[in-house]
């Protein structure tokens, strides 16, 4: 696969789901703020952790082993449209009213595509599974754009590359 370059212009977000409760308050907000593609994105970040842990021999100095530990998977969003459905993607039926029991948290999936306009059919996809929103901020500046970001942690990632 030939290597290629990208830009933020280059990108596409999608909020996509799966059945069940806590899919189901997802694509109800979803529907509601049609959030495919996901409008006025100025930011987004993808980090994977792997809590690798050196085994020290006494008497060494260097690791003599790395043991692979827990994967965390976590971002963020940054936005320059508010319209509430960030925040409902986090809280859910919480959003409109206060509960008066425990609710569903929203859980779905975050795909960033990018794709080359002069190499039409070569993308890079990265696709964020069992997302669950956990920090929302606004942010309304005397003279700049008011921004929305939220902050994630999900279940996994996978990646997808295709070549034209």
């Amino acid at each position: 696969m030939a290597s290629t370059v990208y830009r933020g212009s280059d990108g596409t977000i999608s909020v996509a789901v799966e059945s069940g409760l806590e899919g189901d308050k997802a694509k109800a907000v979803n529907d509601a703020y049609a959030l495919t593609p996901i409008g006025r994105v100025t930011g987004v970040t993808v980090r994977v952790t792997n809590d690798v842990k050196p085994f020290h021999e006494l008497g060494q100095r260097f690791p003599t082993e790395l043991r692979p530990g827990n994967i965390n998977v976590y971002g963020s969003i940054d936005r320059a449209y508010i319209n509430g459905a960030l925040l409902k993607l986090m809280l859910g039926d919480a959003a409109d009213s206060r509960p008066a029991a425990t609710f569903v948290s929203p859980s779905f999936n975050l795909s960033v595509r990018l794709e080359n306009p002069s190499l039409p059919g070569t993308s890079s996809t990265v696709t964020v599974m069992g997302v669950k929103l956990e920090e929302w901020f606004y942010d309304l500046p005397e003279d700049d754009f008011a921004m929305e970001k939220v902050n994630f942690r999900a279940l996994w990632v996978k990646v997808e590359d295709a070549a034209a």
